[in-house]
């Protein structure tokens, strides 16, 4: 059964509980969702309870992006919703396109809404996207946290992400549109079956006489997602019981480790690693496997910018020196995205991983119980080549170094991503 315009509106309510933001943001590109979404946003809550704030980002990729960003401003001027247009142009060539486009109009956005003090940003996901998620991801073999495709909320560089759409489909969004009186624009890129995503809208279409319906899916994806919290919680429970943060480094009790379900183990090695690395996306399904076999064969791996070795009974995940051999910055800078080190202030210093020829110059490292491995991958004071300090290697000379968000964020990271 279709939605009515007012099941649409209080579907969109509903999504942000009881008190909604005073401030909400919403990306809107000028196509059918998130014209839509925008729209319902402006009708959905009691007047002047919440204020909007409209950002289009505009690729450069294609020339009729400008225009459309000028007919949605036309659309927020008659709605009396501030609108702004960032533009993204940094595309080099390489890699994704329409991944590398994501992740830029997410950060694009993410530092605009922190200078406006706008902690909660609405985007335009709809059940046909959910299911055109699980479908993708179910051709890549994924498992329970791919096929639970996307969350209602999710945070992403530090702002809250809401997809109050997942339940409406494209189909009557643009019924809801039609009913409304509103324009919207289509991509071309849309019909383009040179994206994976086009081509599965196609098998889509094909599946419907069979019962496998966007709706179908997108009820499934609900299902996995419940089933991915509940897996999520007992990872957590796991990781309180046996896990610790060394030096930045997550540790686990080795008899205790290989005990575990492997799920729950692949869980909690995945999770320290993009802890560490700072890949929010961690590593992919195989990789992750033979990383697992290596720990019960007593071998060490490199998995997703970590080293992951047996010690002294435990299994370490730390950073891989040849990750961040490179990385340096002023003494006063974070490092490696996440390592503060407070000392004095000389002049000239800078911050870089200790490296093999550094732990030569720390002669009580061993006393840290930490292996090699953790150490020249750890942060340390330099003075051109001269090394000042190394604090998490046994030499403080009066330097400590501090995780910039501490380490209870690691167990966090188990039960929000």
């Amino acid at each position: 059964m279709s939605k009515t315009d007012a099941d649409i509106l209080a579907q969109v309510r509903s999504a942000f509980g009881n008190a909604p933001p005073a401030r909400l943001g919403v990306a809107v590109s000028g196509g059918g969702d998130s014209i839509a979404l925008l729209h319902v946003l402006t009708q959905c809550f009691a007047p002047g309870s919440v204020e909007l704030f409209a950002v289009t980002v505009d690729h450069g990729l294609r020339p009729e992006a400008a225009d459309e960003a000028l007919r949605v401003r036309a659309l927020c001027d008659d709605l009396m919703v501030p609108h702004t247009t960032l533009r993204w142009s940094g595309w080099d060539g390489v890699g994704n396109l329409q991944e590398h486009a994501r992740e830029a109009r997410y950060r694009l956005i993410s530092d605009w809404a922190r200078t406006r003090d706008v902690a909660v940003f609405a985007v335009g996901h709809t059940a046909d996207d959910q299911a055109e998620t699980m479908l993708m991801r179910l051709a890549r073999s994924s498992g329970v946290d791919g096929l639970a495709a996307m969350p209602l909320n999710r945070t992403m560089f530090g702002i809250t992400l809401v997809r109050p759409l997942l339940g409406v489909t494209r189909q009557e969004l643009r019924r809801y549109l039609t009913q409304q009186g509103v324009v919207w624009a289509e991509d071309p890129s849309n019909d383009d079956t040179a994206y994976e995503r086009v081509r599965t809208r196609e098998a889509l279409r094909l599946l419907a006489p069979l019962g496998i319906t966007a709706t179908v899916l997108s009820e499934v994806a609900s299902n996995m997602e419940q089933a991915r919290e509940a897996l999520d919680w007992y990872s957590f429970l796991a990781a309180r019981d046996l896990a610790e943060v060394d030096g930045g480094n997550v540790v686990f009790d080795l008899r205790q480790f290989r005990a575990l379900p492997g799920e729950i183990a692949r869980r909690l090695l995945v999770r320290s690693v993009a802890w560490i690395s700072g890949n929010l996306r961690g590593p992919r399904r195989a990789p992750v496997g033979l990383a697992l076999d290596s720990i019960r064969a007593g071998r060490s791996a490199t998995l997703g910018g970590c080293t992951v070795l047996r010690h002294n009974n435990r299994v370490w995940v730390c950073r891989e020196y040849n990750a961040i051999r490179a990385e340096r910055c002023a003494a006063d800078k974070l490092w490696d995205r996440r390592w503060q080190l407070l000392g004095p202030d000389i002049p000239g210093l800078e911050l870089r991983a200790l490296g093999q020829d550094g732990l030569g110059e720390c002669p009580d490292w061993r006393s840290t119980g930490r292996p090699l491995a953790a150490l020249v991958a750890s942060p340390a004071v330099w003075q051109g080549e001269r090394l000042i300090a190394a604090p998490l290697a046994g030499k403080s000379d009066g330097w400590t170094a501090r995780l910039n968000a501490g380490e209870e964020e690691f167990y966090a990271t188990l039960i929000s991503h």
